[in-house]
């Protein structure tokens, strides 16, 4: 019975925003944010993503309504979301308004001072996927840091989180800090990208040497609108050329580990972090091969034939099988099946815990050794639970929508 009643209650949550007002992200309400542009020369994080009414690109709005954007700054996969993960993107101009596109992952991570001094304001309005391995949330963190230590203004137009309904994972310990998780949250973190930003700010998570000028700072969140935690929302653009749909979003939290190991992550197939396997597998399980295409040129394990799994179905069903949690089965049984288990995670043989990346993935190193030593899914998770509730304590206050608890 108490199985039964969860499983209604899970269906509901994900039942109840199709018959809701639709959800409007910030960047929809102009009468929220314009005025704070008006007269102003304005510097914007953006990228494919940055659209209104689902299509329409905000900087073109922005530059019909008047408004002097003197810059954009650009994150990992670039201005137009066309670069591979990892690729370094250059500098260059915005055909459709002329308008500088610098790179924050090519030379550069963060602006420079001197890009800032013909700016009055930023404007942050890119959409992240609620995972702390994405690296969006990292170039939010250190453009909040730019900003900071040039005295600008910073308006985050805040986005829906399309994971934002649930909270899992282990929480990064400080040794494994990188680009690819940079502070103690879960893997999944249940927050859109505005309180996101709160919570850096005011738990004071950046450069120790900006926090005296944290006082003067004044950032502005503008909310969602008809956005909750309950909320079920899809996206209307991918985000990056590997996350093509709402499956891929949706198992994105849980397969994404399977870039610390020598297996392929999907990448290079039609359905990449959906797909996952090695030439060494059993050879009675699913059978692909990645080769060369947009958004992987260069994918591990290219133009081998790969045994593993495939988990592509419909994002209802997908959802199902997420079930609010990260789901640790196939990394698990991949562990188990591999052959030569000493060469199932990336990295060389003794080195330091924080050289795997795996490690950085994970935030500790911690779940390779559970992984390792075949501990069941349910003692992991148990050993998550500590970090989790405190983490819980220190979201709550940050939190701009209805919760999903």
């Amino acid at each position: 019975m108490k199985q039964l009643l969860l499983c209604l209650l899970f269906g509901l949550l994900f039942l109840h925003p199709l018959h809701a007002q639709r959800i409007r992200p910030a960047a929809e309400r102009f009468d929220q944010y314009l005025p704070l542009l008006q007269n102003k020369r304005i510097a914007i994080f953006a990228n494919h993503t940055t659209v209104v009414n689902d299509s329409i690109h905000l900087v073109d709005v922005l530059k019909k309504k008047g408004v002097l954007i003197s810059k954009i700054f650009a994150p990992e996969h670039g201005f137009r979301g066309k670069a591979d993960a990892g690729e370094k993107v250059d500098n260059s101009i915005d055909p459709s308004t002329g308008v500088k596109i610098i790179s924050l992952y090519g030379k550069k991570r963060k602006p420079a001072s001197e890009d800032l001094q013909d700016v009055d304001v930023l404007v942050f309005d890119i959409q992240d996927v609620g995972t702390r391995f994405y690296t969006y949330i990292s170039s939010l963190e250190e453009y909040i840091e730019s900003a900071v230590a040039a005295g600008k203004p910073l308006i985050v137009l805040d986005r829906p989180n399309p994971n934002g309904f649930y909270i899992d994972g282990p929480v990064l310990e400080k040794p494994f800090r990188s680009f690819v998780g940079m502070q103690p949250v879960p893997v999944v973190y249940g927050m859109t990208i505005g309180e996101y930003a709160k919570m850096l700010v005011g738990e004071k998570w950046i450069d120790s040497s900006l926090h005296s000028k944290l006082a003067a700072f004044k950032m502005t969140v503008i909310p969602c609108d008809n956005y909750t935690h309950k909320s079920l929302y899809s996206l209307p653009v991918n985000p990056s050329p590997n996350l093509p749909d709402m499956a891929a979003i949706y198992w994105y939290p849980s397969t994404c580990f399977f870039e610390g190991t020598v297996l392929s992550e999907g990448r290079g197939t039609e359905h990449p972090f959906q797909i996952f396997g090695h030439p060494d597998l059993p050879k009675n399980l699913y059978k692909f091969t990645p080769v060369s295409r947009e958004g992987a040129k260069e994918p591990k394990l290219k133009d081998k034939v790969c045994y593993g799994w495939t988990v592509a179905e419909a994002p209802e069903q997908v959802l199902k099988k997420v079930n609010g949690m990260l789901q640790l089965k196939f990394l698990q049984d991949a562990y188990r099946l591999f052959p030569q288990k000493d060469s199932f995670f990336l990295g060389k043989p003794n080195a330091a815990p924080t050289a795997y990346f795996f490690n950085k993935l994970a935030g500790n190193a911690e779940l390779m050794a559970q992984i390792r030593s075949q501990q069941t899914e349910s003692a992991i998770r148990k050993s998550w639970q500590p970090g989790i509730n405190r983490f819980k304590t220190i979201r709550k206050k940050y939190l701009m929508y209805e919760d999903f608890e």
